[in-house]
């Protein structure tokens, strides 16, 4: 593992009064030095899309759960260039979650946004990171999304997952929603697709194998679908969708 020379400054932590959320800031780096060489976002991101007017490293995008989904759509945003990512969760690393999210052995037991805090610096060390450690429910949800125009809902309790779209969405009149559906099994990774339900409200999956009614998450679908989500973010961002 290369080193790298700089300092993560956690700038602070603050306590919202309402409902005792507690955002954790991690403010990105300007350069790193590896081996004697500086390096800045421009060397990582050379081979990206144009951007010439720095949309991406402006944006800022709020993914709501950490696991097969969430993990990975922050590994690829980050990987991306996005300016700045609020991460939202409330579990520990477990064994069990090696087969699919973007986590090690070393991170078993960790948090995982603090876990995935870790994974993204390791690849984006530019990047400004949010924590909220928590979980999400609907007297929380607006506090948790507050400030933030694109939603990424990447949650595994349907519940959860239908009350997010709906509270978002009845709640805003300018919010984004890029929800998942459907990604177990190994069933034809080609009905997997992005869809735009609403105005705003895209969905990514299948729609049909639920992780409840399908024997096992497997990998390569969870990521292809991770991707769906992460692409039409990109896209959204970069007016490339109507």
């Amino acid at each position: 593992m290369v080193k790298i020379e700089g300092k993560f400054e956690k700038s602070r932590e603050k306590e919202e009064n309402v409902i005792s959320l507690k955002r954790s800031i991690y403010k990105g780096l300007k350069n790193i030095n590896i081996g004697g060489r500086v390096l800045g976002p421009q060397d990582i991101f050379k081979r990206n899309i144009s951007d010439p007017e720095g949309v991406l490293a402006r944006s800022s995008i709020c993914i709501l759960g950490l696991g097969g989904l969430g993990s990975n759509i922050g590994v690829y945003l980050a990987r991306s260039d996005i300016g700045k990512l609020v991460l939202v969760d409330f579990d520990q690393v477990e064994a069990s979650n090696l087969n699919r999210q973007y986590y090690s052995l070393g991170h078993i037991g960790m948090k995982k946004t603090q876990a995935l805090v870790e994974v993204i610096r390791s690849i984006n060390p530019f990047i400004d990171l949010e924590v909220i450690d928590t979980k999400i429910n609907r007297d929380n949800i607006m506090d948790i999304v507050k400030g933030q125009q694109i939603i990424c809902e990447a949650l595994d309790d349907p519940a959860t997952k239908s009350m997010v779209v709906s509270e978002v969405l009845a709640n805003s009149n300018d919010k984004l929603v890029i929800a998942a559906s459907g990604m177990a099994g190994l069933d034809d990774a080609n009905l997997i697709r992005t869809q735009k339900k609403f105005s705003r409200l895209y969905l990514c999956g299948d729609e049909r194998s639920d992780f409840e009614l399908t024997p096992g998450m497997m990998a390569p679908r969870v990521s292809i679908c991770a991707g769906h989500q992460a692409n039409i973010i990109l896209r959204l961002i970069m007016g490339l969708e109507g």
